[in-house]
Formats: C-alpha cells, structure tokens, sequence
C-alpha cells in the first residue's frame, strides 16, 4: 500500500543534522523550559541575565542576520537574482539609517515596525521549516489544507499583534494603535478559535498519509507556533499578564529563532558547497564568518556615530538594530522559499538537481575573498578589529549596567561619554551621594547626546531652575533648541528663562514660535499675556489671557489646573480690563475669580477678589453690595493670619464707611485695628504712617458720646463687620 511506503520513511532522509539536534533547537523543543526559566528567574537576577542574553547576541543573534547577507551576497547568481533586494531596497534602508540619526521622532516608528514584524518573521520560519519536515516525511497537504495550516501561524501572529496593539503602550518606544480593551478581547477570542478550526482542518489528515512518528519534528514546530504566540497572549488574556513587545525581539525567544535559522542555513551552506565539484565545506570558518559579520553589522556603527558625530550611543543602537532586522526581514522572506528549485532540492532531498552555483564575485571584491597572503592577511586583520572592538562593546555594557557602581560607570563613560542613558544613571548616583555639581555636569552630558530626549532634557531643566541655575539652565535649552527647534515645551520654557535673564525681546519670539509650532501650547500663551502686560500692551495682553482661559474652561472641571493657577490669571485679566476702563467685563472678572475661589477653599485669593470687586461696587454706587463684599474678605482675612494684607483690607474699608458717611465710630475702630496689625510688621512704615494719619483724622471727628471708642474698638469693630443699609 502507498500509505505504509510513505510510513517508512528513511530516518537519514527525515532529519537534518541528527534527531536531538533537530528537535530541540530546529524545532524548538526547548522552548518550554526555556521561556519558563526567562519568565520566572530572570527578574531575580536582571544585570546577569542582561549581560548573558547580550554576550549569546554575539554568537546568536548577529550571526542569524549575516547568514542572509552571506546567501543573498556571496556569489553574483545570488546578488544579481535577488538584485532589488540587494541593492535597491538595501540602499532605500541605508539612506533612513543616516537620516533617522537627524529625524528624532523617527525612531519609535521605525522601532514600533521592527517589534511588530519580528514575531510575524519568526511565524515566517517556523512555518516554512514545518513544511519542509511533513514534505521531508512523505506528507502532501491539498491546496485547501495547505492554506489552512498557513493560516494557523498568520492567525497565531495576528493574536499577538491584536495583543500588543490593544490599548496604551507603556513603551516610549512602541507606538500602539490603541485598540479599545473590549474591541481587543473580542478579537482575540475569535481568531483563537479560528486557528483551532484551521489547526484542526489542516493537520486532520496528515497522519494517516505519514504515521505519526514521521511528523513529530512537524508536530513540534506546530507547538512552538503555539508556545511562542498563542500560549502567552491566552495567559494575558486569561490572567492579565502583560507581554511587553521587546520580549519578542530581544529575550530568549531572539535567541531561539536565532538558532534555529542558524541550524538550517549551516545545513543549506554545506549542502550547497558540498554540491560544487571544487568546494570544500569549513563549519568554523562559515561561523567565524558569521560572527565577524554580524559584529560588523551592529558594533561599529553605534560606535562611529557616537565618536565621530557625538550621537547618542543608545540611540544609534537602537536604530541600528531596527533596520538592520527590518533589512533581514525584506531580504530573508525574498530568498527563502521552497518553491525555489535550488532551495527544494537542498532542503527536501528531492532528485531535481541543483544549479551549478558559479563562485564570481563582483569585480571590486575579488581580491579580497580571494587566496593570495595579502588578502587573507586583511581579512584576518579585520576580523581582529572587530571582535576586539566586540569585546570592548560587552566590557562597556557589563559596566554601564553596574547602577550602584559609580567608579564602573565613570569607566564606562570613559570609553565612551556620548550615551545619553549611561550620564543618566552617572547623574542619579552622583545626586544620591550628595555631589550636585557632579551630578548636573553627567546630566548635561546625556542631555547634549540626545537633546530630543524629552524627559531628561525637562528634568534637568526643572533641577536647575528649582536650584537658581538660571544661566546653565538657559544655555541647556538654547543648546537643545538648535536640534530641536519646533519643540513648543522647549520653546516655552526657553521663553520664561530668557524673561528672567531681562531678554523679553527672545522671551517674546520664543512664545509666538511655541504657539505657531503648537497653538494649544497653554505656558507659552500664559507668558505671552504677562509679558504684554508687563510691556503695558493691554489689549493683546487680554486676547492671550482669553485664549488661555478658554482652553482651561474647554479642559472639563475634572482636568483643569488648580485654583491657585486660575485665578490669579483672572485677576491679570481683570487687571487689564480695569486698565483699559472695562468695569463690566473687570466686574465679571472678579466675580469669576471671587467664585472660583470660594469654591476651591482658596481663602487669600477669595478676599484679594472680594476687596477689588467690592471697591467696583462702591464706585458704581451698589453700597449694599460692596458692604458685603468688605465683610466677606475681612473674615477671610482673619483666618488667613496675614496682618499686612489684613491691614490694607481694614483701611480700605475704613475709608469705605467714611466715604459712605458711616458712623464715625466704626471708621475709627476700622482703621485702629488697621493700624495695629500694620504696626506689626517691620519694613511698613509708609503704610503705617498712611494708616495713622487716617486714623487720627477719624479721631478728631469722633462726637463726645463715641469718646470711649478710643480705649477700647474691639466692640466698634464688631459693629462695623455686621453693618448693613436699612431698606
């Protein structure tokens, strides 16, 4: 029977290298146990198993990308056949590499995309290899059925890109589409069971065309799939637990995909070189060249861009990291396929034969891939350049990581100073020791490597403001605004700072720039209004204090600034319309302000509104009204434990009643008990003269029946605070 040939497939022609081998890193075996140990010990010991899974990126990780530069590059076939890969699509790569290093923003995008490709790649593998194991062991799926194993893995990835996409990220550097939670969960749930129905559908008749045992190295790959993907997304699902998106792209599943790829493209090498007549197959040097390689790949170019151009060396990384996978990406999904003749006949042991493969480089490169002492000479020499500067690399970032380390991190900065996240943590340890000018100098250094750094360049700021470095703090933001000259923070805050150096001119160009560059831009169109005030140009003064307020009103109660921010803007407002001979609108002003006020508790600015608004009521002749007002704001007063505020509020309502023709009585008593908190405080003597002329004025005019006011206004003052108009 046809079904028992197939059973009995040759095991030499099901495996690859060796079962043990294929199983557990081709096929992923070891994902459980590994995944587990990551999940639950990693976080007892972060900076060892940082530095293990950066030391294991040396010999996994960036061999895995230089294996596709080797297949695609290495022989003119290869690089003329995949040429808009090679070379138009690498070149369209470089040029955002250089221009990313200038555009700031572009990197959580360009990041945002690495991070969500990656897990669609490592599907890519996982079912390419899934694939060629059933066909290696005799399996022939219909077109249908084909489609449908397919679509497990798409939907496996669909699952965890709905995943990382629900909702807000907590990663700068991932830009989430902010899936509605309920949306997300919905989705999830549905192309979990679609994979389920595919998953069933397509493998129900594998078995019975192979056996089972055959289809173990498939089977496994299938849940790896699962592991990888589909397990962890259920578990948050489920649980709650929250998968950060570089776990996918930077732990121990990196390291795994890595291997693996390494695994399969070894075996593709030697087959291939083995098929040339004249070759001969080298395991060591096929790796060494891989290492070489991907140091090559991302080593020196962070590096160069720091020392040379003094960028931030964290930053360059990263960009690096992102398009060099992004590369490998595009370029590994166009030279892996089965479909492929070639590839077929080396991967499925299909009797087709493979193409002869000539060895012609490009012209330029000949000499050196080629057997002469000079060349091999330089190819050793650059190999040893790279893997010492690979050492230096892993000797910086085990020192850099040493947080409580300060002799350590000093050293790692004196390899190289321009990373921005290193002088952080310089920074943080020289403040916990007491040392400030220390600690400002390493913060100004991680802010001068990466100015678009938002939340240290703020900080820093923030710190020396708050420390009367006003100067350091206006060359900080003059420095940052020559990289990041539409930054309307920026802008604002460089605004404040030259105001108080006594540059309003700058001050005043800064804050139109923050508004153009960001016209809800709430600092900058506060500052404008002072300034203008300042400048006595009242009117646009009051548009700028009006678009502010109106923003703040647009905010929702539950989001607008505090009362003690508010209202004094409504009293610079006020202020303004006084100014400019607007009673009405100055009215409604205080009014605004005096309510605002009450209801936040906000007792100094509830009497400052109540006094001034009290006074526009007397001048308009509501007497009634202003009374009312007085008391009010005198009552604050004296919960407010303020004497020189409270004597002012005493004489102006002192002079109230008498310009009222109020009982002489409580004129005195008022501007006694002026005069006796104004007496109170030192430095007030203009005040104090000013209130004791008043007072003796009102003196002389008490009648004799009043003269005992004069010891004693205690009760006289009672009165004046409860007074009214008799309707």
């Amino acid at each position: 029977m046809k079904n028992s040939v197939i059973a009995n497939v040759n095991n030499r022609n099901l495996w690859i290298y060796n079962p043990a081998l294929d199983l557990i890193v081709g096929c992923g075996a070891w994902s459980a146990p590994l995944l587990l140990l990551t999940y639950f010990v990693a976080d007892s010991s972060t900076l060892a198993w940082s530095v293990a899974f950066y030391a294991l990126a040396l010999f996994f990780n960036f061999p895995h990308y230089m294996a596709t530069i080797y297949r695609a590059y290495h022989t003119r076939e290869d690089f003329e056949k995949y040429r808009i890969f090679t070379v138009h699509i690498t070149g369209l790569i470089f040029v955002t590499l250089l221009l990313s290093h200038y555009w700031f923003s572009a990197l959580p995008w360009i990041f945002t995309l690495y991070l969500t490709w990656s897990p669609w790649h490592y599907s890519g593998q996982n079912y390419g290899l899934f694939m060629m194991f059933a066909r290696r062991a005799g399996a022939s799926p219909t077109d249908a059925e084909r489609r449908a194993l397919h679509s497990t893995f798409l939907l496996s990835y669909l699952v965890l890109f709905v995943n990382f996409h629900t909702g807000v990220s907590q990663d700068p550097m991932f830009r989430s589409l902010g899936i509605p939670v309920h949306i997300g969960d919905i989705t999830i749930a549905t192309l979990g069971f679609a994979f389920l129905g595919c998953a069933v559908f397509g493998l129900r008749r594998l078995p019975s065309q192979t056996g089972w045992k055959p289809l173990i190295p498939a089977l496994t790959l299938f849940s790896t799939q699962f592991l990888w993907f589909l397990l962890p997304t259920v578990l948050s699902f489920a649980k709650g637990l929250q998968i950060p998106q570089s776990r996918y792209s930077n732990g121990v599943l990196a390291i795994m995909h890595s291997a693996q790829y390494l695994w399969i493209t070894s075996y593709y090498a030697r087959r291939e070189a083995l098929g040339k007549k004249t070759a001969t197959w080298h395991p060591f040097a096929y790796f060494a060249v891989l290492v070489a390689g991907g140091i090559a790949l991302f080593i020196p170019g962070p590096w160069l861009a720091s020392k040379l151009f003094h960028y931030d060396f964290t930053a360059s990384f990263l960009i690096f990291t992102a398009l060099v996978n992004i590369h490998h990406f595009i370029l590994d999904g166009a030279i892996w396929k089965l479909r492929d003749g070639r590839i077929a006949s080396l991967l499925l042991n299909s009797q087709a034969a493979a193409t002869k493969v000539q060895s012609n480089v490009a012209n330029g490169a000949r000499w050196i891939v080629g057997y002469s002492s000079g060349a091999r000479g330089l190819r050793i020499a650059a190999a040893c350049v790279l893997f010492a500067l690979a050492g230096i690399d892993q000797a910086r970032y085990y020192l850099a990581l040493h947080r409580e380390n300060l002799e350590n991190l000093r050293v790692a900065a004196a390899l190289d100073s321009y990373d921005s996240s290193l002088q952080s943590r310089i920074a943080k340890k020289e403040l916990e020791l007491g040392d400030a000018d220390a600690a400002v100098e390493a913060w100004t250094e991680a802010v001068r490597a990466n100015p678009a750094d938002k939340e240290k360049r703020d900080s820093l700021l923030k710190f020396l403001i708050q420390h009367q470095k006003i100067q350091e703090a206006y060359a900080l933001s003059s420095m940052c605004l020559k990289r990041t000259p539409s930054d309307a923070m920026l802008l604002a805050n460089h605004g404040m700072l030259a105001a108080e150096l006594g540059h309003p001119d700058v001050a005043v160009k800064d804050w139109q720039q923050a508004l153009s560059a960001d016209p809800s831009q709430m600092q900058a169109k506060l500052y404008l209004a002072q300034e203008l005030q300042r400048e006595n140009q009242l009117d646009q003064a009051m548009r700028y204090y009006g678009a502010y307020l109106e923003q703040v009103a647009a905010q929702g109660k539950e989001n607008r600034p505090p009362a003690t921010e508010i209202v004094p803007v409504i009293l610079q407002l006020a202020d303004c319309q006084m100014r400019l001979h607007k009673i009405t609108d100055a009215e409604s002003s205080y009014e605004l302000a005096e309510k605002i006020a009450a209801e936040s508790d906000e007792k100094k600015f509830d009497s400052f509104a109540s006094v001034t608004l009290a006074s526009l009521k007397a001048n308009e002749g509501k007497t009634q009204e202003a009374l009312a007002l007085y008391q009010r704001a005198l009552k604050l007063d004296a919960e407010l434990g303020d004497p020189k505020s409270e004597a002012t509020d005493w004489y102006n309502y002192g002079m109230f009643l008498k310009r009222k023709h109020f009982p002489d009585r409580l004129i005195y008593a008022s501007l006694a008990k002026s005069e006796s908190l104004a007496g109170s405080e030192k430095g007030n003597d203009d005040q104090v003269l000013q209130i004791a002329s008043a007072r003796e004025e009102a003196s002389f005019l008490l009648p004799k029946e009043d003269a005992d006011v004069r010891q004693n206004f205690q009760p006289a003052l009672q009165e004046a605070l409860a007074v009214s108009i008799s309707k």
